[in-house]
C-alpha cells in the first residue's frame, strides 16, 4: 500500500483485558492502514481490572508482530488524541447489534468534534462475534475457563490477578 501521505488510524479501546476478538481486529486494521495506533485508554469512567501499566503491557505484546502498529496510553477526549497524532481514522469493533446505536452515537458526536476524521466499523471473524472484555472478566473472576477468548499470555495473567486480587486502576 503507497500513498503521498501516511494514513494513519487510531483504535481505542480500554482493553481489559485484550480479546482475541481485539487482536483481530488490530490484525485486520494493521493491513488497511500504513500506521495504526492501538490507543490504550486510562479507563477513567470505568473499574479496570488490570492496571494501564498492564493493559500497555499486553498490547504491545500482542501487537509487537506488526511493524506499523504502535500502542500509545491516553486519556481525556478521543478528538484530542486523535487530532495531536495525526489520525484520520477511528476504528471501531461491532460485535452485534446492541454495539451498534452506542458506536452510531458516539461516530455522530466525533464527527461533530473532529469532522475530517472517519471512523471504521469492523465487524470480528465469526468466531469472536460474542467475545467482550466484560464477559472475559466476569467469567475468569468467577473460575471459568477464558482460555478460548485470550491469548496465552492474557489467560496467565487472568489466572494470577484472580488468585491475587485486582488492581488499583
Amino acid at each position: 500500500m503507497t500513498s503521498v501521505t501516511r494514513l494513519t488510524a487510531v483504535y481505542p479501546g480500554t482493553f481489559d483485558p485484550m480479546t482475541l476478538g481485539h487482536e483481530d481486529l488490530m490484525r485486520r486494521a494493521s493491513r488497511l492502514f500504513e500506521r495504526l495506533i492501538v490507543a490504550v485508554a486510562a479507563g477513567h469512567h470505568k473499574r479496570t481490572m488490570f492496571t494501564i501499566q498492564e493493559r500497555l503491557e499486553i498490547a504491545q505484546e500482542l501487537a509487537s508482530k506488526y511493524a506499523n502498529v504502535e500502542v500509545i496510553p491516553f486519556r481525556g477526549l478521543l478528538r484530542d488524541f486523535v487530532v495531536s497524532h495525526g489520525g484520520k481514522v477511528v476504528v471501531r469493533g461491532l460485535r452485534a447489534v446492541s454495539d451498534f446505536e452506542y458506536e452510531f452515537q458516539m461516530a455522530g458526536m466525533n464527527r461533530q468534534l473532529m469532522p475530517e476524521v472517519e471512523t471504521l466499523f469492523l465487524t470480528p471473524s465469526d468466531q469472536y462475534q460474542f467475545v467482550s472484555g466484560t464477559f472475559v472478566r466476569e467469567i475468569a473472576t468467577l473460575g471459568g475457563d477464558v482460555s478460548k477468548f485470550v491469548s496465552a499470555s492474557v489467560h496467565q495473567r487472568l489466572q494470577h490477578r484472580v488468585k491475587h486480587g485486582s488492581s488499583d486502576t
